[in-house]
């Protein structure tokens, strides 16, 4: 009875993931534990951050049997047999491989956002297009280290990292997931970390680029905004982008669906539960699964460290290119611009329009810059998505 107790024990030993870890999935443990920190204890972005530091910890478990990379390999994904014999992640998993969660998490977006400084100043479209430079700039960079020799990436793999530029988590994973699911993980955790860190990055690059006078620059209230144009513009935005960019109809359809589910004042019950509850159980799924992907074998190499240095790179220039657009246009409307609220193109939204009022409020405690940038801020996200899907027509 007591050898047969032991033989037990024994099995149960040999079994049991102490037995059984690697020293990468050790380190990418680490990495879980020191981003659930970020997120508790730093509060970065933890919405999403929290569930994906969760979701790399739990797919790095050996024995978990939670999620097999290798379900996804090919485009022809065997459903029955991810339904029969995948995890409760591998199951969930083809919502993002499926493209679902993230135009789902834009409706809720959209259900959120108010566009009106966007249609009461027009031209903030031009700082959320020049925003999104910072994306074709790191595209370049991609491919020139690949040409280098540095490390290998693909014209798709390129697109992707690109896209982190946009600040903006969702479309980063959507566009991945189409053109790069091999890097989902890493690209993720980058996007997020960035979105995370925009008052940190930020603030240097801006009063780089702009004088103290730049900086006090007072500009006039916006117009009203009447009810009929906030209904019209989310239904003419969503049929002039999928009419020239017919790709990036899942995100800015459901973002402007969203918004017009808002703007109509006809279906709260929709808004609410578009913003709240099913918001909520998508962020919560999407996250832990996006981390699921962040296994051992494809987050701990050169890649990674490269996506991460050009993520942090296409942020920046991203930040760059609004605010010197915006100097620009200052210059020729003869200084009624300022170009603080350039930067908040990127779509990292409100965190990016606040970082401007907040600078902004520094050279001036009577400055008042918040709604002046969330124009550009809301426009960045319908430029990050229009650049995701002019990358997902090209590169697809």
């Amino acid at each position: 009875m007591l050898e047969t107790f032991l033989e037990t024990v024994q099995d149960l030993w040999l079994k049991s993931a102490f037995c059984n870890i690697t020293w990468q999935q050790g380190v990418m443990l680490l990495i879980s534990f020191f981003l659930m920190y970020l997120a508790i204890v730093k509060q970065y972005e933890p919405m999403l951050m929290l569930p994906i530091a969760f979701g790399m910890a739990l797919t790095n478990i050996p024995g978990s049997e939670l999620f097999h990379p290798e379900f996804f390999l090919t485009t022809n994904i065997d459903f029955g047999h991810v339904l029969h014999n995948g995890g409760i992640l591998d199951m969930l998993y083809l919502g993002v491989k499926l493209g679902i969660f993230p135009p789902l998490i834009f409706l809720g977006i959209g259900c959120m956002t108010d566009f009106g400084p966007l249609i009461a100043n027009p031209k903030s479209f031009f700082l959320g297009a020049a925003a999104q430079g910072g994306i074709f700039f790191t595209f370049l960079g991609a491919c020139a280290l690949s040409a280098t020799g540095i490390v290998d990436f693909t014209l798709a793999q390129a697109a992707s990292i690109g896209i982190i530029g946009g600040a903006d988590g969702p479309t980063a994973i959507w566009l991945t997931q189409k053109l790069a699911p091999e890097l989902l993980g890493s690209i993720a955790v980058a996007a997020y970390s960035y979105m995370a860190l925009v008052p940190v990055i930020q603030p240097p690059i801006m009063k780089a680029l702009t004088t103290k006078k730049e900086r006090q620059i007072k500009m006039g209230m916006l117009r009203s905004v009447s009810k009929t144009e906030k209904i019209i513009f989310p239904i003419a935005v969503t049929i002039i982008v999928a009419f020239i960019v017919p790709s990036a109809a899942p995100l800015v359809g459901m973002l402007m669906l969203g918004n017009l589910f808002k703007e109509s004042g006809v279906v709260d019950r929709l808004v609410k539960t578009a913003s709240n509850e099913l918001m909520n159980i998508v962020v919560i799924m999407l996250g832990v699964t996006v981390g699921a992907t962040a296994t051992a074998a494809n987050f701990l190499s050169i890649r990674t460290i490269m996506i991460i240095v050009l993520g942090l790179i296409a942020f920046c220039v991203g930040t760059a290119c609004g605010v010197l657009l915006a100097k620009l246009m200052n210059k020729l409307s003869g200084g009624t611009i300022n170009p603080l609220i350039g930067s908040a193109g990127v779509s990292a939204v409100p965190m990016a329009a606040r970082v401007s009022q907040k600078v902004g409020q520094q050279e001036d405690p009577s400055n008042f810059l918040l709604m002046h940038a969330m124009g550009p801020n809301v426009a960045g996200v319908i430029g990050s998505a229009v650049a995701a899907g002019a990358l997902m027509s090209i590169f697809g």
